[in-house]
């Protein structure tokens, strides 16, 4: 039986095992004198069955998946010939991969399999399906012997609610617990290699070198010997091309926030909004290839007609510019919802003073929303550093370090893509520049967010 399949069984079992147990309750109610007798609804009955039923049944699942693959390879391992037992263990793990290979799609022979590996597959064949039906055999008796318990243990004194609540609160904390560690766990992967790099680059030279070549020299004249990892131009190419994504997706979007809010009527709105939010659901690489194609070189014709020759057909320019059209949507929805969310008490209240509408907008919505407004640009511009197909699109890959906006520049995002791109070695500096790069990010990332918890406590303190 598969897992999918076990799975379906024992969804239907629970049900049934929910049923069951909210009728028992109700049957021992009508016996004493009605459902106003029991201690908790008929429903957490049942739920509560249901949940003897399940969580033990799935940690058997659990158990045994982790311990199945081992034990079946170890016993498929015991059943070859000594002379097979006795190879490197690299050799070995191919030979187990082949053969799970060839378990896996008998039917895939190509003719260089051994009468060892044939046997060795269809044991492992075997060992794998008596291993799904005892497991399914095994979770299904343990769900039913759990059931049947929970089901004779209802009673109207029981406070299944108690029980119920305290199960799901068990695991609303299991599940922000896990979000915790993930984070924590990413933090010290990304902290822990980036300590190894910096063992061998000096922080000085990573934080404040001006020259940005990763490529280990093959000759010893060649820049560094072994790279050089200056990630000044790489900084000042995020910050140049974010800077002109800003530019354009700030503006735009809390302009047409205030117009979708505060000035368009219904059936307006009806249709500006979704239509502007249809760019939001285009993908990355779509801009990127509108930005490439497009943008670049009409911007490029256009500087040449008015005399700015030098333009590059790869600019930051042109990606910043596709980059903050991309951004419009995420800056003028949230910036909306939050301008919607003043109470319109407060427009009143500056009416009533003789206040005009635009100056109602200046003076008192704007000022109530600014914390949600500031929180949703500072959104905007962890995605705008955090954009990568773009930049690699229409800005290149070259580390230049330039203010100049009709420059081929590049970020932090695309170089940790380039150097993690292909078969790598985790113990050499141009890798593991990579993860000095992403700790850089998620030091940019804690400071914004910084920086946002003190605009909106300000704010906050101001207007409540």
């Amino acid at each position: 039986m598969s897992l999918s399949t076990l799975i379906l069984v024992l969804a239907i079992l629970c049900f049934g095992v929910f049923v069951v147990s909210r009728q028992r309750s109700l049957s021992l109610a009508r016996a004493i004198g009605g459902q106003a007798q029991l201690n908790s609804l008929p429903m957490y009955y049942g739920m509560m069955a249901a949940i003897w039923c399940l969580f033990p049944a799935l940690l058997v699942i659990f158990v045994w998946t982790i311990f199945d693959g081992y034990l079946i390879e170890t016993m498929v391992i015991q059943s070859l010939p000594e002379s097979e037992r006795q190879i490197s263990a690299a050799e070995l793990g191919l030979l187990i991969n082949s053969v799970e290979n060839l378990a896996s799609n008998p039917s895939a022979l190509t003719g260089n399999e051994t009468p060892v590996m044939i046997d060795a597959a269809n044991r492992l064949a075997d060992l794998n399906r008596i291993s799904d039906w005892s497991k399914a055999v095994v979770v299904l008796l343990v769900a039913m012997i759990f059931g049947a318990g929970a089901w004779l243990k209802v009673h109207p004194e029981l406070r299944a609610r108690n029980f119920v609540e305290k199960i799901f609160r068990s695991l609303l904390l299991a599940s922000s617990s896990l979000a915790i560690l993930v984070t924590v766990g990413i933090v010290l992967s990304v902290l822990f290699e980036s300590l190894r790099f910096f063992q061998v680059i000096p922080v000085t030279d990573f934080v404040f070198g001006l020259h940005w070549s990763p490529q280990t020299a093959i000759h010893a004249d060649q820049v560094g010997g072994s790279g050089s990892f200056g990630a000044v131009p790489l900084f000042a190419g995020t910050l140049l091309i974010s800077a002109i994504a800003m530019l354009v997706a700030v503006p735009s979007g809390l302009m047409a926030a205030i117009y979708l809010s505060e000035y368009a009527d219904r059936r307006v709105r009806a249709i500006i909004k979704p239509v502007l939010e249809v760019l939001a659901g285009i993908p990355t690489v779509v801009y990127g290839f509108f930005a490439a194609l497009t943008v670049a070189p009409a911007l490029r014709d256009f500087l040449e007609s008015i005399g700015i020759a030098g333009a590059s057909s790869e600019s930051a320019l042109a990606a910043g510019a596709v980059m903050g059209v991309m951004i419009i949507p995420m800056v003028s929805s949230l910036s909306d919802d939050v301008i919607n969310a003043v109470p319109n008490s407060l427009r009143d209240g500056s009416y009533g003073l003789g206040a005009t509408k635009s100056e109602t907008i200046k003076k008192v919505v704007i000022p109530a929303a600014l914390p949600g407004i500031v929180g949703g640009i500072l959104l905007a511009v962890s995605r705008a550093i955090g954009e990568t197909m773009i930049v690699v699109m229409a800005a290149g890959l070259a580390a230049n370090l330039t203010a100049n906006p009709l420059e081929s520049v590049t970020t932090v995002t695309v170089q940790i893509v380039t150097l993690l791109v292909g078969d790598q070695e985790f113990d050499s500096p141009k890798t593991l520049a990579a993860f000095a790069l992403g700790l850089v990010l998620f030091l940019v990332t804690l400071t914004l967010n910084f920086i946002a918890l003190h605009v909106v406590k300000k704010y906050r303190e101001q207007y409540e």
